[in-house]
C-alpha cells in the first residue's frame, strides 16, 4: 500500500512537517509494509515557508524585525528556484501567535515587520515574491508593510500616523515619492483562502477582529478607518480596494499590498499544491491522509483537509483525516472519515502537550476502521 500523508500545521503544537512525521507513526502501527509518501502543505498562514521550501529544496534565512506591536524579534523566510523567489508569511513578523492573548490590540498592531520582510527578500535580490498572510494580529489594512518600504502616511496637520488601524480613521494623505522603486519590477503573488472584502458586515473588522481582540465597538472604529483609508488610496493612489474579494485577508493586508506593491490574488492552497506537485502525488497513492488542529463547519471554506480531499476525490482515491479536536458535523467533499486526538475531558492545553502520542493513536484508530 501506499500513503500519502498531507496535513498542515496543528496549530500551537505541530508543525507541517511535524505533523506528517508523526502521523506516520500512526500509519506504520496498522500498515508497517506500507510505501509513505510526506506532502506536508498549508494555505498561506503559518507553516507556508516551510511548506514551500521543504518542497522545493530551498532555504531559509532569519530577519530581524519589528512584531506586530513594535518589539523586535526574528522572523524566517525562505527562498526557493536557485534563491530568485521569495517565500514569506505575514504570520512570522506579524502574527496572531506571536502576542500573548491578553496582549492582543487590533488598534496599534501593525504590519511594519512584513514590510521589513519584503525588503529584506528585495534586498537578497530576488525576482518574485510569494506573501501568505494568514494568522494576522493586525488589521492596519497594510500601512505599516507600506511605512516599512517608505510610504509616508500623514494626518491633516502633515504629521506621521502612529502605527496600528485605528490611527488610519485621521489619515489625510499618502506619499509615495521615496516608496522603494524595486518594486515595479518584482511580480509579487498574495497568498489567502478567504474572499472578504475590507469593509462591512462581510470585511476584515467584522469577521476577523474579534479574534484579533476587537470588541463591537473596536470592530466599528477599525471598519471606519479602513473606510477612510480606502477612499484615501483610491484618491491618491488611483487603486480601489474596497470591493476586490479577498482585500480583506490579513486585516486588510492583501489590500495594502494590491495598492502599494501591485500584488496579485491567489489561492494559498493551491499555491502551495502546485509547489509540492500534490496531485500528481495523490494519484500515486492508495490512501491519503490530511490533518491540521481542527476540523469544523468552516473547514469546507479553503481549508487545507478540504482541499487535499477534493484532490483525492477528483483522483479518485480515498481520504481521510485526523485532528486535534473536532467540532460539529463535518461534510467535506471527497473525505470518507475523520477521527479527533483529544480525549473527551481532556484540557486543549494538555492535548496540546501530548501531540507526540495522541495523534499516532488517533490515526490508528482511524486505519483500523478503513481497514475492516
Amino acid at each position: 500500500m501506499r500513503v500519502l500523508i498531507a496535513p498542515q500545521e496543528f496549530k500551537g503544537s505541530l508543525t507541517a512537517v511535524e505533523a506528517a512525521a508523526v502521523i506516520e507513526r500512526g500509519v506504520r502501527a496498522v500498515f508497517p509494509d506500507a510505501t509513505i509518501d510526506r506532502a506536508p502543505i498549508a494555505d498561506g498562514g503559518p507553516g507556508t515557508v516551510e511548506a514551500i521550501v521543504h518542497a522545493a529544496n530551498g532555504r531559509t534565512s532569519i530577519a530581524r524585525v519589528d512584531g506586530p506591536l513594535g518589539a523586535p524579534l526574528d522572523a524566517r523566510w525562505g527562498r526557493i528556484d536557485d534563491g530568485r523567489c521569495a517565500v514569506i508569511e505575514m504570520a512570522a513578523a506579524s502574527g496572531l501567535t506571536l502576542l500573548r492573548a491578553g496582549a492582543l490590540d487590533p488598534r496599534r498592531a501593525s504590519t511594519h515587520g512584513t514590510g521589513e520582510l519584503i525588503r529584506h527578500a528585495l534586498n537578497a535580490g530576488v525576482e518574485r515574491i510569494l506573501i501568505g498572510v494568514g494568522g494576522s494580529a493586525t488589521n492596519d489594512g497594510g500601512a505599516g508593510m507600506a511605512e516599512a518600504l517608505g510610504a509616508v502616511l500623514l494626518d491633516e496637520d502633515g504629521h506621521r500616523l502612529p502605527p496600528g488601524g485605528a490611527a488610519l480613521v485621521r489619515l489625510a494623505c499618502i506619499q509615495t515619492e521615496h516608496f522603494d522603486p524595486r518594486l515595479a519590477d518584482i511580480e509579487m503573488t498574495v497568498l489567502c483562502d478567504v474572499q472578504n472584502p475590507l469593509l462591512g458586515p462581510e470585511g476584515a473588522s467584522a469577521v476577523y477582529g474579534p479574534q484579533k481582540g476587537a470588541d463591537p465597538a473596536c470592530v466599528a472604529q477599525l471598519d471606519r478607518a479602513l473606510a477612510n483609508f480606502a477612499g484615501i488610496l483610491e484618491r491618491d493612489l488611483d487603486v480601489r480596494v474596497a470591493d476586490v474579494p479577498g482585500a480583506g485577508a490579513a486585516g486588510g493586508l492583501a489590500a495594502g499590498l494590491l495598492a502599494f506593491c501591485g500584488a496579485t490574488l491567489q489561492s494559498g492552497f493551491a499555491a502551495v499544491s502546485e509547489a509540492v506537485q500534490l496531485m500528481q502525488r495523490i494519484r500515486r497513492a492508495d490512501l491519503v491522509i490530511s490533518g491540521e488542529g481542527r476540523l469544523d463547519p468552516q473547514s469546507a471554506y479553503g481549508k487545507t483537509v478540504a482541499g487535499v480531499a477534493s484532490f483525492a476525490a477528483t483522483a479518485d482515491v480515498p481520504c481521510v483525516a485526523v485532528a486535534g479536536l473536532i467540532a460539529g458535523s463535518i461534510d467535506l467533499p471527497g473525505l470518507s472519515d475523520y477521527e479527533a486526538s483529544t480525549p473527551a475531558g481532556l484540557s486543549v492545553g494538555e492535548a496540546m502537550q501530548r501531540t507526540d502520542e495522541l495523534v499516532p493513536a488517533a490515526v490508528e484508530r482511524l486505519l483500523r476502521r478503513y481497514s475492516r
